[in-house]
C-alpha cells in the first residue's frame, strides 16, 4: 500500500467557539463534522473537523465536566512542555510563493501577527499563533527535494532568539498561566537574521 499522507490531526482547545471562529474566518476552513459527544461518567466533549484542503482535516476537541480532564491546561502545547514553539508547530500548504505573501497579507489585514517571509533554502514560510497558541505556519516549496537533502548534516546556525527564547532559562521553569499571560508572553518564530 502506498503512503496517503494526513487523513487528520486531533488537537484540544479550551474554547471551541474561539478556535472554530478563526480556523473558519480568518483561515477560511470549513467545519465538515461537528459532534458533541456525551461522556457515560459525565460531561461532554465538542469535537470539530475543519477541511484544509486536499481532503486532509485538522480536528479539535473541547471536553467540558468529563471526569479525570482538567478544567485548565495548555492546549498550546508548547509552554506546558517548557520547549519553544517551534518544536510542536502545524504547516498549512500555500502552494507559490505568491499564495505565500497572498495569505501573508491576508492575516495582516484580519488583524493577526505573522512574521516576514522566512527563507529556508527548500521552502519559504510565514508563522503565526491560533487562539489556543499552537504555533502555526503557511509553507510553499521552492524547489523539489532530493538525495543530498535527505542527508543529515550540519546545515546553519541559529540563535535562541530564532527559537522563540528572549530567555533559554525560562523554559525549564515553565508553568501554565493564564490566558492573558499567555498572550502577553507568546513569541513568534523570528527571520533567519534572528
Amino acid at each position: 500500500m502506498t503512503n496517503k499522507g494526513f487523513s487528520h490531526l486531533g488537537l484540544s482547545t479550551l474554547d471551541l467557539d474561539r478556535t472554530r471562529d478563526f480556523y473558519e474566518n480568518v483561515l477560511g476552513f470549513k467545519a465538515v463534522r461537528c459532534d458533541i459527544i456525551k461522556v457515560k461518567e459525565g460531561g461532554q466533549i465538542r469535537h470539530i473537523f475543519f477541511d484544509t484542503g486536499r481532503d486532509q482535516l485538522i480536528a479539535f476537541m473541547e471536553a467540558r465536566g468529563v471526569p479525570g480532564v482538567p478544567a485548565r491546561y495548555d492546549a498550546g502545547i508548547t509552554r506546558g512542555l517548557g520547549v519553544p514553539a517551534a518544536f510542536y508547530h502545524f504547516a498549512f500548504e500555500a502552494g507559490s510563493e505568491a499564495g505565500l505573501d497572498e495569505k501573508r497579507r491576508e492575516l495582516i489585514a484580519k488583524g493577526i501577527e505573522v512574521t516576514d517571509v522566512v527563507d529556508h533554502d527548500w521552502a519559504k514560510s510565514i508563522y503565526f499563533k491560533d487562539p489556543n497558541g499552537l504555533q502555526l505556519e503557511f509553507c510553499c516549496f521552492t524547489r523539489n527535494l532530493n538525495a543530498n537533502d535527505a542527508r543529515m548534516q550540519d546545515r546553519f546556525e541559529m540563535s535562541v532568539k530564532r527559537l522563540g527564547l528572549e530567555d533559554p532559562q525560562a523554559l525549564g521553569a515553565a508553568q501554565p498561566a493564564s490566558r492573558e499571560a499567555e498572550a502577553d508572553s507568546d513569541l513568534l518564530v523570528k527571520s533567519p537574521s534572528a
